[in-house]
């Protein structure tokens, strides 16, 4: 056997070896799915994780999609937009938390509103990240969201949703405040825009409680529906 042989046997060898010390290193990173109904973004995000030690292995434009997806194989994470065409991405993310996956779900988007942030907490997210937060912000969440290590301390997600579960102080408003502490929570939710079903999730309680409480709260308050009752905590200074 030639030495040219042989040396190209050994160059064969260590290549192959290379390549499958690649190959498992890559599927052991966690794989990340983003589900953003915009090219760039989607683009954009594969190449923010390059080099840290998640991967973003599958992307997708529509909520339908993202479904197969999980179906398909699991993920690490799912990071995903809130407006998007057909079904937008709270829709996905009720519907992810009402499927066997198992799966934590980071929300980026555009769009810093407390109600958005108010319902994706309700409906289990496990951050909400504003897209214009600088790269190492938002490889933190989704980290500590693979780790179960909670959102952000310093972020409005975790800010709104402690604000939702934490009991209501009544000692803060006038002695003649009419609503009891779960009732002044349940307003909370109200004014933040949840629905019925929304405000039951993030309690843990059933609809039908939810909706004595409203009845309650209405009836207290004397307003006329949940969006004069909603403005008329925002008067009393029950909610930012």
């Amino acid at each position: 056997m030639s030495t040219q042989t042989v040396n190209n046997r050994r160059h064969h060898k260590f290549y192959s070896t290379f390549t499958i010390i690649v190959f498992l290193e890559a599927s052991m990173s966690p794989q990340l799915l983003v589900v953003d109904d915009h090219e760039a973004a989607r683009f954009g995000l594969k190449c923010m994780f390059n080099g840290t030690s998640m991967q973003v292995a599958m992307s997708t434009g529509t909520s339908e999609e993202a479904l197969k997806f999980m179906a398909q194989q699991p993920f690490a994470a799912v990071i995903m937009d809130i407006r998007m065409p057909e079904m937008n991405g709270l829709e996905l993310l009720e519907k992810i938390r009402q499927s066997e996956f198992d799966v934590p779900v980071v929300v980026l988007s555009s769009y810093d509103n407390p109600t958005y942030i108010a319902r994706a907490a309700a409906l289990g997210a496990n951050d909400y990240v504003l897209k214009n937060t600088e790269r190492q912000g938002l490889i933190d969440a989704v980290s500590r969201a693979i780790n179960s290590q909670g959102a952000v301390p310093e972020g409005r997600f975790h800010q709104i949703r402690e604000k939702m579960l934490n009991e209501v102080d009544l000692t803060k408003f006038a002695c003649d405040w009419p609503l009891t502490s779960r009732e002044s929570q349940v307003l909370l939710h109200i004014a933040l825009g949840l629905s019925n079903k929304e405000i039951a999730k993030s309690l843990m309680i059933s609809v039908e409680t939810v909706k004595e409480h409203v009845q309650n709260i209405l009836r207290k308050l004397g307003a006329n529906d949940r969006t004069d009752a909603a403005v008329k905590a925002v008067r009393v200074g029950f909610i930012d």
